[in-house]
Order: C-alpha cells, then sequence, then structure tokens
C-alpha cells in the first residue's frame, strides 16, 4: 500500500500543463473505429511487463495494461449521471451495459462451470486494466465497442513478438498481432477462447458480452476454483504474466467487492497511466493513454477531431506525438506499412514444416471417462529436427460432447525443447461414437494433425434383481409387483448404463416373443422390447408395468447391458384354481331320517 500511496503523490505532484498534454492525448485517441498511440510507446525492452512463461501463452500476450489504481475513498453506492469531472481519474462507476455483461458471464459460469466461482467483480478489474471499462462503456446497444479498441502491434519492439495469426482479421494487421477489443485477446487466443455471449451467433472480441464471456471461460479453465487465493493468482497471471498486473488487479477487484454503482453507457472515466510508460509517467512523445484507450499500431491521422469523454470534439495535439514511418491511416482494417527489421531472426514458427504423432494411437474411453492417453504432437522442422517454443491448437471436431479437461473444446499446448506438444486429458461425454481432434500450428499453415477417438457405451458385468425373479399374473391381467434390477461392474456400481429389456421365446430362443406378456408404449400398444433405460446413480432401473394378454403359459423377461451382464426373469400366466370345498359344508351321504313323502306302492 505504500507504493500505491506514493504512486498517487508523484500523479498527484504532476504540474498542470503536463496532465493538460496528458489528457489532451487521451481524447484525441477516442477517434470512432481505430485509435493510436504504438509508435509512441516506449520501446526499450526494460519498460515490458516482465514474465517467466512465453508471451503467446497468456491471453493478451502481456500486452500493455492501465496502471491506474483505485480511488482512496470508498466507493460511493448512489448512482452518478453525467461526464465526470476529471477524465484522469479513476471511477468506482461502470457503465450500465459493460457491467450487465460482466454479471451476465458470473451467470453462466455459475451455470456451467460451478466448481471456478467466477465473481464477476474479477472481470470487472481486468476489463478496467485492460480497456478501462471499454473506454467509459463507448458501446452501443447491443455491447460492440464503438470504434476497436486495439493495442500496440506485437512486433519485438519494446514488447512480446507474435507474428500474425489471423491474417488481420480481427487487428487489422497482416503482419503481427495485437490484443483486441475491451478485455483485449490477442488473435491467437481469441481462436479457441472466443465465445458468443449474446446470442446474436457470432463471436466478437469487440464486443463485452462476447469478450466478458471469454473472459470468464479463460479463468475457469485447468479446474481452478477462484475463491482460493493461489488459483486466483495463477489464473489472473495466466491473463497477462506479470506481478504488477497481479496487483493491480487485485486492487480493482478488492474496490469493487466494497462496492461499485451502475453508471450510463459513455459516461465513464478513463484512466491515464500505463504499464508501458517512461519511469518518470508521461515523457516526450509518450503521453499516450495507453492500450485500453485503443492503441494501434499506428498514430490516428493529426487534425481529426473526435468526441471526448463529454461528447465535444477535441483536437489532438500538434506537438509530442509519434510520426508513423508508414504514414497515416484511417481505416482500421488496413495493414500497417511499418518496415520489417533489415535482418529478421526467423521464430520458431516460421521453422515448422510438418507435425508428427509423438505418442499413442487408438484412442478410446467408455461415456463419462477420462481417455487414458493424451494426444501429444511433434513440430518439425522439413529435416525433421524438433521445434521448440511452438504454439500447438488442438480442436475437438465432430458430433460429440467429449472436451479436453475443464469443458473446453480447444486447448493451446507450447511444445516443449523436444518440439512436443501435449493435449490435456479428454473426457468422454455421454454421446457415444468416434470423433477427431485435429492438431494445428498457431500462426503457420501446414496441414492439420488428426487423432480418431471413440466414445463407447457405459458397461456392467453384472445384474441382479431387488424382488422376486418369478412373478405371476391371470390372462388380461397385469403382474402387480414392480421389476427392479441393479447393474455393477467389478462389484461397483454401474450407473448410466444402457439396460435392454426383452420379452423372449425361450431361454434357447433369444427372439422377440410375439404373445404372452408385454410392456405399454406412450399410446398403449403393446411392445415386447425396451431400449433406452438406463441406471440411476445407484445403478438401479425400475421397468414399466407388465401386462398378460389372454395366451397361458411361462415367459421369459431378459435384461442385457453392454459388458455381457444378462438376467431372466419368469413370469407365469395362468387361471385362478378352483378353491377347494370345505369338507364340513359338503354334501351329506348318510341316510335321511326324515318320513318319506312319497306314496307307497
Amino acid at each position: 500500500m505504500a507504493a500505491h500511496f506514493d504512486r498517487r503523490l508523484r500523479k498527484a505532484a504532476l504540474t498542470t500543463t503536463v496532465a493538460a498534454v496528458a489528457v489532451a492525448a487521451l481524447s484525441a485517441s477516442q477517434a470512432p473505429d481505430v485509435t493510436a498511440d504504438g509508435n509512441g510507446r516506449q520501446t526499450t525492452a526494460d519498460n515490458a511487463p516482465t514474465s517467466d512463461t512465453p508471451s503467446q501463452d497468456s491471453a493478451t500476450g502481456n500486452s500493455p495494461y492501465y496502471t491506474d489504481l483505485p480511488p482512496l475513498n470508498s466507493p460511493s453506492p448512489a448512482p452518478t449521471t453525467g461526464t465526470p469531472s476529471s477524465p484522469g481519474s479513476p471511477e468506482a462507476g461502470i457503465p450500465a451495459t459493460v457491467l450487465d455483461a460482466y454479471k451476465k458471464a458470473e451467470s453462466e459460469l455459475r451455470r456451467s462451470k460451478p466448481g471456478c466461482n467466477l465473481p464477476w467483480q474479477l472481470l470487472a478489474a481486468i476489463g478496467k486494466v485492460e480497456s478501462g471499462q471499454a473506454r467509459g462503456g463507448r458501446v452501443d446497444a447491443y455491447g460492440t465497442t464503438i470504434g476497436r479498441i486495439i493495442g500496440p502491434q506485437l512486433d519485438g519492439n519494446g514488447f512480446a513478438l507474435i507474428k500474425d495469426t489471423d491474417n488481420g482479421v480481427y487487428d487489422g494487421n497482416s503482419s503481427y498481432d495485437n490484443a483486441v477489443g475491451p478485455m483485449q485477446f490477442i488473435p491467437s487466443t481469441w481462436a479457441w477462447a472466443g465465445r458468443d455471449g449474446n446470442g446474436d451467433g457470432k463471436e466478437d472480441p469487440n464486443n463485452v458480452y462476447d469478450a466478458a464471456l471469454a473472459a470468464g471461460h479463460y479463468l475457469c479453465r485447468f479446474d481452478w476454483d477462484l475463491s482460493d487465493q493461489d488459483d486466483l493468482d495463477s489464473a489472473i497471471l495466466s491473463y497477462n504474466n506479470s506481478q504488477d498486473y497481479l496487483r493491480t488487479v487485485l486492487s480493482w477487484l478488492e474496490h469493487y467487492r466494497k462496492g461499485t454503482h451502475e453508471i450510463p453507457d459513455g459516461t465513464g472515466s478513463l484512466p491515464v497511466g500505463r504499464s508501458d510508460d517512461p519511469p518518470t509517467g508521461i515523457g516526450t512523445g509518450t503521453g499516450s493513454p495507453g492500450r485500453g484507450t485503443g492503441a494501434s499500431s499506428r498514430p490516428q491521422t493529426p487534425g481529426t477531431a473526435t468526441p471526448g469523454p463529454g461528447g465535444s470534439p477535441n483536437k489532438p495535439p500538434t506537438s509530442g506525438r509519434p510520426t508513423d514511418p508508414g504514414g497515416p491511416s484511417t481505416s482500421p482494417s488496413t495493414p500497417p506499412t511499418d518496415p520489417a527489421p533489415p535482418t529478421e531472426t526467423p521464430t520458431p514458427t516460421d521453422t515448422v514444416h510438418h507435425l508428427e504423432n509423438a505418442g499413442a494411437t487408438g484412442f478410446s474411453a467408455i461415456a463419462g471417462d477420462t481417455f487414458a492417453k493424451k494426444i501429444s504432437t511433434r513440430a518439425e522442422t522439413k529435416a525433421g529436427e524438433a521445434v521448440g517454443k511452438v504454439r500447438i491448437r488442438f480442436t475437438v471436431l465432430g458430433d460429440t460432447d467429449a472436451t479436453f479437461t475443464g469443458g473446453e473444446k480447444v486447448a493451446a499446448v507450447t511444445t516443449d525443447a523436444s518440439g512436443v506438444a501435449v493435449a490435456p486429458a479428454l473426457v468422454a461425454g455421454e454421446q457415444t461414437g468416434g470423433f477427431t481432434v485435429r492438431a494445428t500450428v498457431i500462426g503457420r499453415t501446414v496441414p492439420g494433425l488428426d487423432y480418431k477417438a471413440t466414445v463407447t457405451e457405459r458397461v456392467a458385468d453384472a445384474l441382479t434383481s431387488t424382488g422376486e425373479t418369478e412373478l405371476t399374473c391371470t390372462p388380461g391381467g397385469e403382474f402387480a409387483d414392480p421389476i427392479e434390477v441393479k447393474a455393477t461392474l467389478k462389484g461397483a456400481v454401474a450407473d448410466k448404463v444402457a439396460v435392454t429389456a426383452t420379452l423372449i421365446k425361450s431361454k434357447d430362443d433369444p427372439a422377440e416373443n410375439d404373445k404372452g406378456p408385454y410392456f405399454k408404449d406412450a399410446d398403449g400398444k403393446a411392445v415386447r422390447t425396451l431400449t433406452g433405460r438406463k441406471t440411476d446413480a445407484k445403478g438401479l432401473l425400475e421397468l414399466p408395468k407388465l401386462y398378460a394378454d389372454d395366451a397361458e403359459g411361462t415367459y421369459i423377461l431378459r435384461l442385457t447391458t453392454p459388458g455381457g451382464a444378462a438376467l431372466d426373469i419368469t413370469l407365469k400366466v395362468a387361471k385362478a384354481a378352483d378353491p377347494t370345498p370345505d369338507p364340513s359344508t359338503g354334501p351329506s351321504t348318510a341316510p335321511s331320517t326324515e318320513p318319506s313323502t312319497e306314496p307307497e306302492a
């Protein structure tokens, strides 16, 4: 906290002139469709966030972020309206649509991944440091940002080096990747983490509903429990691997947990400080408001009037602005024209020629189980040499509900020194059948490598009756006692096992009988084979009521399961026996003592 307080004192000591320059630069960066900073950033590696893992393995590529800290005063529960008096001062209020997106994402994750315990305040904290809550809530009615929020290009010039992975689709840059949208995903991460949060059928990183839900899923992967501090720290660091980033996000998380309030869209305050600012806070030629204001790899066209936070146009300053070597651009879809370094060393990705299977084959699991074998892929050069530090994307394809651990159908893994990437464990769903897992190289077009996998039915090796194994009924009647069976596998309960019940002709003839006892379908018609019934969590299954037609005899009901378990139940249909007369009430054979009434002959 002492460091945080010292930072506040330093900021308070800035002259009015310097502050005005910062605010002017901030306002200028709010141009519709594309905003600026890129080449005005500090380009020394000393000011980039420190990282112990590859930048490609974070959501943002370890891009810059806002460093402003929460206000010292407690959040006010009362709503505020209008434009904040100081665009550079932090504000506890969250724009209405942005706040709704965070809460909706929390609700969805509570349903789909309840063990993660994701709080919406964490999404709000990350949204604050990544984009200033979508630039103060500048979104349309559907949650899409008004103008794209694009971070500086990750060209290795003071930032990580991540070559283009999306052909410029998301960031307008076909040379390098840029972080995109209110939650600042790099394109290669969005390709597998993207979600449709507003139900419009699209996965758009520029939509706050989509981005918030994607961030939630990203933070909840690996079965992290965010109510546990260690897991929470790991999840935040996986988003941007910097200890300063972690501390900043945790500060805002605590602040929002104490209370916040909804404010109108477009009226939120905009941060100023950014992690790649010079040590003095604001330096010559680097007065950019940062990535959260939509910093791109090229500056905004000088002299363009743009709406400021209060809606009035503000002209960008005429001095202190960087010059784009490739010339200004007003189109967000036009790739930047920054010249490549004279001697550019190929990245490991550039050297990948093909992928090879690096492990097992024949992937199979019973429904609901985890696959015993993991998929592994080796990246190789044309000469067959291993390529390390390459990102491999594993994607589950086909009509299946199988996923990787954590419930995701896509996973990105970096190859080790031996060129091998091991996918997370596959978990079989309840849907049986075959599917494919495809391995591809992120950032390079080489043929993918397909792995075939199969999910088989749950099995049982024993079926037992919980009641009688011989039941009786009169012709045209119904069997009074229900039939209940229990399935087990190696002595343990076998749940969700399919049981087939068939009235067969005899023990030696398993063909379906055409007479005798029967079940009824939904229309009341007789059926003598039941399928699709499964045991419950205790391995139990109770069959529907059985009826008898007029044919007397002894019949067999045979129950079977995948795995070979079988059980026969005997059913007898017979008329009720005549009651035996009581000897004490039967007709007498003794001679009568009554006088005869017959006339004598």
